[in-house]
């Protein structure tokens, strides 16, 4: 199946960060594939021209939208709330995010702001939203990155961010949204849910390879013979956005898998179910950034499950082992 080949059952997805980049792209192809798609964006005007810019190219496409700021809770909060007036939902594209803040900022609570926003604020639209998921045995898709291969996360305080430094930072903030997500694979298949868990990955996405959307995406002024060499290894972010679709509504998707270009060193390529580093699976320290976001947010991550025990009891011994 390709990656805006409808599946069998039109889904409703809700995309944040879906006015540009990668959650633009992956709005239009599954609006082009049937599917009914939320348009979840921090600003109302760009969020607006994305919409009139797919319906442009996709006779009757189906779209709502609704306002969130993955950088401020409340707004979290809010757009969780107007989501759920809207309707069932059955996947969440979690892309939304921060590249790269060469002077640290905060959020509106205070959090680093590529943490902050990447991580925290997914992880407590994920939480509130996760009870209309069970309800129809939806879909997380997480964006993870293969920055995650030069990360690490504190053993001891996984939030943490100094000292400051703008490349390493992302990939923390990357490895914590793949920690996450992996982690929320197995709690769910504990608690016996329906729910499904899955990361996925754009490879190398560059805008000089991404073809124009006027308003959303510039013409590019890459020189045709350097664009051609750019192929070779990296791919446009209308191409990088395949593993996210196929992730969100591929009929063969299974919960905990990492899904990413299948070329080389995932760089770019068809989407296809790519390994992730162990740190990425490293259930003690995705039991203690769970922990952490749940103080962070404010937002309880509940799930009926023996692995919450499992995990807290691995916390404990490795304490009394520091």
């Amino acid at each position: 199946m390709s990656a805006d080949e409808p599946t069998s059952t039109p889904r409703t997805v809700v995309v944040t960060g879906a006015s540009s980049g990668l959650g633009y792209f992956a709005a239009e192809q599954l609006a082009a594939a049937g599917h009914r798609v939320v348009l979840a964006c921090r600003s109302a005007d760009r969020s607006e021209t994305a919409a009139r810019s797919i319906r442009e190219r996709v006779l009757g496409a189906d779209l709502a939208q609704v306002r969130v700021d993955l950088a401020d809770l409340d707004s979290v909060r809010a757009g969780a709330a107007a989501l759920r007036a809207l309707g069932p939902i059955d996947a969440l594209v979690n892309n939304a995010g921060v590249v790269g803040s060469s002077a640290y900022q905060a959020t509106a609570q205070g959090f680093e702001l590529q943490f902050g926003t990447n991580h925290l604020g997914h992880f407590a639209w994920t939480a509130l939203l996760l009870p209309m998921l069970e309800e129809t045995a939806g879909r997380v898709v997480h964006l993870g990155s293969i920055s995650h291969r030069w990360a690490w996360l504190d053993r001891t305080d996984p939030t943490a961010s100094r000292p400051y430094v703008n490349y390493l930072q992302y990939a923390r903030s990357k490895l914590a949204v793949m920690l996450f997500g992996f982690e929320l694979a197995q709690r769910l298949a504990d608690a016996g849910s329906r729910v499904s868990s899955v990361v996925a990955h754009p490879g190398l996405a560059i805008d000089a390879l991404t073809p124009e959307r006027p308003d959303i995406v510039p013409v590019s002024g890459t020189p045709a013979w350097v664009a051609a060499g750019e192929q070779l290894w990296a791919q446009g972010k209308d191409t990088g956005a395949h593993p996210l679709v196929y992730a969100a509504v591929g009929d063969d998707v299974h919960s905990g898998e990492y899904w990413g270009p299948g070329g080389w060193m995932q760089l770019r390529g068809q989407p296809v179910v790519v390994p992730a580093k162990p740190r990425a699976h490293d259930r003690t320290v995705a039991a203690r950034l769970w922990a952490a976001s749940e103080r962070c947010t404010g937002v309880s991550l509940d799930l009926p499950t023996t692995a919450m025990s499992a995990a807290l009891r691995r916390i404990d011994r490795d304490d009394d082992h520091l």
